[in-house]
């Protein structure tokens, strides 16, 4: 099964983000020990990495995947990022992670742009050695790299798929979502753990459906419902 191999050679190469996985959890713990939360945003199929780690069993209830109704129909538009990013609820207290294989869009460009004129810690999943070598999409040059503080790089090839096919011109099976998703989950456990060793309890969902799990969930979320929920639960 030539996609089970690919991603087997693509976790050693993962494994060697473990110290910026470890600052993005730091990040994060530092976030959610602040009061603040984390948000998750990727255009298109960049999406499911940035739900991976929202509102999920065995995850932290402060973060929250930030819904773009295009489906990022319009990401190769400048401007458009911008004028989103005029109606994105995010205050100084949070840290923001972007999803983006490519990394070179306008859309994303001026969400990070936005994102570091406030001030705020910005996280980067992006396929790092092809990024580099591709042009930017906007005026300002810039691609997600060089404008985010710690960098996950997925290692994904150009094109995001992996697997040739014969009789087939163009390769299948892309790995950035599957990278994306070990890369952010083991940050989030990165980031338990550093709450944990300084004392502070990390507000973990269980899966409801375990026993006791959605009564264990509704008291978590009445207990944060002032700082945390009401925010995570607005669309942007």
């Amino acid at each position: 099964m030539k996609y089970f191999e690919v991603i087997k050679n693509l976790i050693p190469l993962l494994e060697r983000e473990e110290e910026n996985m470890k600052k993005t959890g730091h990040i994060i713990a530092e976030t959610i020990m602040n009061d603040g939360i984390v948000q998750t945003f990727g255009s298109g199929h960049s999406y499911a990495a940035a739900i991976e780690i929202a509102g999920r069993a065995g995850g932290l209830l402060p973060v929250k995947a930030v819904y773009e109704e295009t489906f990022g129909r319009y990401e190769r538009i400048e401007g458009v990022g911008s004028e989103f990013a005029k109606y994105w609820d995010l205050h100084e207290k949070d840290c923001v992670i972007i999803v983006s294989n490519s990394g070179r869009n306008p859309f994303i460009i001026e969400l990070a742009l936005f994102v570091k004129s406030k001030n705020i810690p910005l996280i980067a999943v992006t396929a790092l050695d092809v990024s580099k070598k591709t042009p930017s999409r906007h005026s300002s040059g810039k691609r997600l790299f060089e404008l985010a503080d710690v960098v996950l790089d997925d290692h994904s090839v150009e094109g995001d798929a992996a697997v040739e096919i014969e009789g087939l011109n163009t390769k299948v099976g892309g790995t950035s979502s599957i990278a994306a998703d070990l890369l952010l989950n083991q940050s989030v456990i990165f980031a338990i753990q550093e709450m944990l060793s300084k004392g502070f309890t990390p507000p973990v969902l269980v899966s409801a459906n375990i026993n006791g799990g959605p009564e264990f969930n509704e008291k978590l979320m009445e207990q944060y419902k002032e700082s945390y929920v009401y925010r995570i639960l607005l669309k942007k």
